[in-house]
This record gives C-alpha cells, structure tokens and sequence, in this order.
C-alpha cells in the first residue's frame, strides 16, 4: 500500500485532530512501516483506464479550493509512465479556474470513483499546463469523440491512496446498466427456450 500521502496529508493538524479521536497511535505505526515510492502499478493503470470521469482539485493564491469535475471517453485520463499521467482538456465554459490556479500552484489532486465496485483512489501530484503541441494533443485525445480539444496536463504523481469502501453508494452508469440489462434479458430467452421445449 502506498504510504507516501501520509507525508502529505498528516499535517500537524491533521496529526492532533488524530490524536484527539483516537487514531493517531494506528497511523503512526502505519507511517513507520516504511515510505513507498508511489509508483503507479497495473492495478492503478487497470483501474484509471477504466474510468470516464474524475474529480480535479486545486487551490487559488488566496488559499481556496476548487474542485472541477472532468470527464471524457473512458480511458481519456493515461499513464504516460509509471509516474506521470496526462489528459486532454476539452472546453467547456472558459472560465480557466483551474488552468489559473495551476500558474500559481502546481499542486493538484485527483479523485477517481468506482461506484459500481465501491472503489476510489486518491491521487497528489504536480501539474504542468501545456498549450500549443499538436503532437502531444493528437498523442492523448481519442479521435472518436467529438469535443473541441483545448490543451494538455501533464501530471507528475507524488502519492496515491486506496480509500476503504465503506458508505460507498453502489450506482451503475448507462453502459454498465445495459450490460446488466443484456445479460438478464439472454438468460430468460434461454429460460423460456427450456420451458418452452419441457412443454407437452
């Protein structure tokens, strides 16, 4: 497991916060159970590939956050290499909150949701905005779909982290309904076939 976020996320207040409800002593031991390099794996690259859509979070020179929801072709979000991932950004309502908040902090964070296997990984890194290279572009956009393409991140992961699955919600998307739906639907033709054959 990727322990590298602990240096990240443990601020001393979030170590006190800890220590006030109890599980400061767990996370302690965790911590010292050695530093990973976070490197992204085929579980992650698996699990990445197969996501339509993420949460993106960055912060303002004033000190807020913002959160941008992205979302695009399954598999839009690639690793490039074990720790840099990349992605096209598509326009949308060109406001440029996030672009400008990179120019003054280039750290980000990336929410990735599993709903219909309860699973969610944590991602920090470094983002760097990269405008005007075709090649880079047509290196990471999906010519099936149809959106006007911006410009590209370039992220350099520094942690991740497997989040537990509890109070997950289980939700389906529209394709993996349909998916559900076919397979439901093939098994009572087959079921009616049978009957149909056993009928005198």
């Amino acid at each position: 497991m990727a322990r590298q976020f602990t240096n990240i996320a443990f601020t001393p207040g979030v170590k006190n916060a800890q220590t006030r409800y109890g599980s400061r002593e767990i996370y302690d031991q965790f911590a010292k159970r050695g530093i990973s390099t976070d490197t992204l794996t085929a579980k992650e690259t698996e699990f990445i590939a197969a996501r339509d859509s993420f949460y993106m979070g960055t912060v303002n020179s004033n000190g807020w956050p913002y959160i941008q929801f992205r979302g695009g072709p399954k598999g839009f979000l690639k690793v490039l290499d074990d720790k840099t991932l990349g992605f096209v950004d598509f326009q949308g309502n060109l406001q440029y909150i996030s672009v400008g908040n990179l120019s003054e902090s280039d750290r980000v964070f990336l929410f990735l949701m599993d709903y219909a296997h309860r699973r969610r990984l944590k991602i920090w890194g470094r983002a760097q905005v990269i405008d005007n290279d075709p090649q880079l572009l047509n290196q990471l956009a999906d010519p099936n779909y149809q959106a006007e393409l911006g410009r590209v991140f370039i992220i350099k992961v520094e942690a991740f982290d497997w989040n537990c699955p509890q109070h997950i919600p289980i939700r389906y998307s529209e394709e993996e309904f349909a998916q559900m739906k076919a397979s439901l639907e093939a098994r009572i033709q087959e079921l009616e076939k049978q009957l149909a054959q056993l009928s005198p």
